[in-house]
Order: C-alpha cells, then sequence, then structure tokens
C-alpha cells in the first residue's frame, strides 16, 4: 500500500495559503496576509498573552513570531504593552485596526471552509476533522518544539467535535 498523507497535508497546505491569499488579494485586504492572520486569530480569541504564548498557540518559533510580530507593530495592527503584574513580561494586544479586521477575516476563513468541504456531508466533515486532529496530536508528540507545550490550543477538541476556524 502506497502512503501518501503527508504529501496530501503538505500539497492542502501550499494550495490553501495561495487560496488564502487570493481571496485576501479579491476582496481587497491588504492590511495583513495570511500568516498574519494565523497571529490576529488567536489574538482575537484572547488578548494579553506573551510571545511564548503566541508561539504554542500558533506552533510557531518565537524567533520566527519576533519578525512577524515587529512588522505588524509597524503595521499598527499589535502593540507590545508592559505585564502589569511582572514588568520583565511583554504582553501583546490589538489595536483598534486589528479589531475591525476580525470580520473580514472570518468572511474569508469562511469561504475557504466553504472551499474546503465542498461536497462533503456534515458526517464526512466531522470524521475529516477527527482524523486531522488525530494525526496532529501525533505530529505534536514527536516534535521537540512543541514538548514544552501543556496544550496546543490552535488545534480542536476532538473529543466535544468542537473546531477552530481558522
Amino acid at each position: 500500500m502506497e502512503v501518501r498523507g503527508g504529501n496530501i497535508v503538505s500539497q492542502i497546505k501550499y494550495l490553501s495559503d495561495r487560496i488564502f491569499e487570493r481571496i485576501l488579494s479579491e476582496r481587497e485586504i491588504d492590511a495583513f496576509n495570511g500568516a498574519q492572520g494565523r497571529i490576529l486569530y488567536v489574538l482575537w480569541q484572547g488578548e494579553h498573552i506573551s510571545l511564548k504564548e503566541l508561539s504554542d498557540r500558533t506552533n510557531l518559533a518565537a524567533t520566527t513570531l519576533t519578525g512577524m510580530v515587529d512588522r505588524m507593530e509597524a503595521a499598527g495592527l499589535v502593540c507590545r504593552v508592559p505585564d502589569q503584574s511582572d514588568r520583565r513580561k511583554i504582553l501583546l494586544t490589538l489595536t483598534s485596526k486589528a479589531r475591525a479586521l476580525k470580520q473580514d477575516y472570518m468572511v474569508v476563513s469562511d469561504r475557504m471552509t466553504q472551499i474546503f468541504y465542498a461536497g462533503f456531508t456534515e458526517k464526512e466533515i466531522l470524521q475529516c476533522e477527527k482524523l486531522l486532529c488525530r494525526i496532529h496530536g501525533n505530529l505534536l508528540r514527536h516534535d521537540s518544539f512543541s514538548a514544552g507545550s501543556k496544550k496546543n490550543l490552535s488545534c480542536h477538541d476532538c473529543s466535544s467535535g468542537k473546531t477552530n476556524n481558522t
């Protein structure tokens, strides 16, 4: 049996990134790109988080995030603010500009979901999400970067059937 799952998942990622960028362009959304949208999505779920927590939730290395957050700060999307309880810590928060973009992002995200699951029944969608979550969990268990994380918050809760729309 030839197993091609890893290759298929990689192709899905590249295609979905390209389509996401195209939809952003068609909707004339240029305030953020797809990768920045991923960061914004996490911050829309809850602001005032550290770079470490953002790293845990996005599965992006802190070194990668630093540059991205720098560019987002320069674009007026995020701010770094001191933690009131620990002055050594810096927290990330959204600007009003970024908060105003949430609806645009959700429209694009909903469109991507429609594209992903075109022709699927609800049962097939739930089955697919459950299997993808299992693969994600398998990868997390073998990832030294994720080993320090208590819980990956960017994945969905397979046991409840709830999913994050990203």
